[in-house]
């Protein structure tokens, strides 16, 4: 189902345009990060700042700051419901409801609602899940990531391309295997500056001196806690988190695929190199509900049948396996991952 957004491209300019495919990622890590921004735009700090609140303002961009990374942090799943269509609503509300639940989305199939929890740790996530089966009466799948073939949501949206990643020059892909427990060695400082920047950073011209403030450290200290996190892969990126329904690509497709054991790393290496899949990862089957897939692939696009004419390809030429087609029909809720407690480790 295709989400209707307004002329968005009539809101911006050429500097909007560099501001929200250029700084996705790469924002500075210093006590005013803006003056480097602004100088790569052609626009003073202050037009910059002032370019950003707009764009986040009018819905093109999400958040500015920070895209952690769950599964070193903490827990993470992938999990869905069978959520029948008279109380559909009211399950949706209690999933919702869960600050720990980031993303929720109907999708047009048997299991018709998917959303990700994410926690502290393995056994908070757990009992989220079992609380969510007890309050709503659904069983959920539960599908955690197993291996990361690709997984970045950042791409250039000021173009025609249709499919996300079409204009990316080609990136690295690897299969890297997933713990279910955090694996991050966080020290006090980084979790209280997790929990400060999970929403994004304050548009200001000191974002970092902000932070620094709110979390009662020097703004060196919290520069070297980012740059640490950064490092450690906590954070995956630092700049613009665009909205890809508001940008057009909002023919979403989550395609799933029954890929036999032994050819999994390799196959999904492959696909994960495709300039057309923004997400390749392996979650677990769950043959016991009837759930037989093991690769999951996204494809972002403008428009379905295009959507389409690539999950064919994937299909004839590099998966030529069992699979569904899961189109994102509507967004329930869509958030940053979000912690609740980290600093004490009781994420409640």
């Amino acid at each position: 189902m295709r989400q209707e957004t307004a002329d968005w491209r009539a809101q911006v300019d050429a500097v909007d345009a560099t501001l929200i495919d250029g700084w996705q990622s790469g924002f500075p890590v210093a006590e005013r990060p803006f003056e480097t921004v602004a100088a790569d735009v052609g626009v003073d700090e202050t037009e910059a700042l002032e370019r950003v609140q707009r764009l986040h303002d009018e819905g093109i961009v999400r958040r500015f700051g920070p895209v952690l990374n769950p599964p070193v942090i903490g827990s993470s799943t992938l999990a869905a419901v069978k959520a029948p269509d008279d109380r559909f609503e009211a399950i949706a509300a209690v999933i919702n409801g869960y600050d720990q639940v980031n993303h929720n989305y109907a999708r047009d199939h048997e299991w018709n609602m998917w959303f990700v929890v994410t926690a502290a740790s393995k056994e908070r996530r757990d009992e989220i899940v079992a609380e969510i089966e007890e309050r709503t009466g659904c069983t959920v799948l539960v599908l955690p990531m197993l291996t990361d073939f690709y997984i970045d949501l950042e791409f250039p949206v000021v173009n025609t391309d249709r499919f996300a990643r079409e204009s990316l020059a080609e990136t690295d892909v690897s299969a890297t295997r997933i713990s279910e427990r955090a694996a991050a060695d966080l020290t006090p400082l980084d979790r209280r500056v997790l929990l400060e920047t999970q929403e994004g950073f304050p548009l200001t011209a000191t974002p970092y001196g902000d932070v620094a403030e709110a979390v009662g450290a020097p703004v060196t200290d919290v520069l070297d806690s980012v740059e640490r996190l950064r490092e450690d892969g906590c954070i995956k990126r630092i700049g613009c988190v665009v909205n890809h329904l508001v940008t057009g690509f909002d023919a979403n497709c989550m395609v799933v695929w029954d890929v036999p054991n032994e050819e999994l790393d390799d196959r999904g290496v492959s696909v994960g190199r495709l300039p057309y899949v923004t997400l390749c990862y392996h979650r677990p089957r769950r043959p016991e509900q009837d759930w037989g897939y093991n690769l999951f692939t996204m494809i972002h696009g403008r428009e379905q049948a295009a959507v389409d004419e690539k999950v064919d390809e994937l299909a004839g030429e590099h998966l030529p396996y069992d699979h569904e087609r899961l189109y994102s029909t509507e967004t329930l809720k869509q958030t940053g991952a979000h912690y609740e407690a980290l600093v004490d480790g009781d994420d409640t």
